[in-house]
């Protein structure tokens, strides 16, 4: 089980849009541009992103995408949802018939309820991480980490004589 790029490149656009946001709507091709993610792609993200009411789109010249709410009101699980992104680490799809994917009820496997319960994990942990939180992530690494002082410590000898 892993995250699709699907599912990592919704998140990536995601953060430089809300990083953006008070500038006026951003472009999809800018997005494309600074995180080199397909643009075709970016328009199949972004019309989930927007079904979902997690982003609106501005018509026109000056045009783009906007978050549709607040950034701390938008969770990474939101996100990976809109884009359909599996989260799922049983082997059945949740259905319980591991053994017999092609009959309900056909076989649940040992590891069952361990894999059903990491998924109520993941979604718990990624229900918990805002795109504020990512955002300001993102500008704590950014900033200039002050130059390292390097302090040379001299000893002068005295000789006597």
């Amino acid at each position: 089980m892993r995250l699709t790029t699907k599912g990592r490149f919704a998140v990536t656009a995601m953060i430089d849009l809300a990083s953006r946001q008070g500038n006026g709507p951003v472009t999809l091709s800018a997005i494309s541009e600074r995180q080199e993610i397909s643009l075709s792609y970016l328009e199949q993200l972004f019309g989930k992103l927007r079904r979902h009411k997690i982003v609106e789109s501005v018509r026109g010249p000056g045009g783009g995408y906007n978050l549709a709410r607040p950034a701390k009101d938008v969770t990474v699980a939101d996100i990976i949802i809109a884009v359909d992104e599996p989260l799922d680490a049983t082997q059945c799809g949740g259905k319980e018939n591991c053994h017999s994917p092609d009959q309900e009820g056909g076989g649940r496997c040992m590891t069952h309820d361990l894999w059903s319960t990491l998924n109520a994990k993941m979604v718990e942990y990624l229900d918990s991480v805002s795109l504020k939180d990512l955002v300001d992530q993102q500008i704590a690494h950014q900033k200039p980490k002050p130059p390292e002082q390097n302090v040379v410590v001299m000893h002068r000898s005295h000789l006597v004589a």
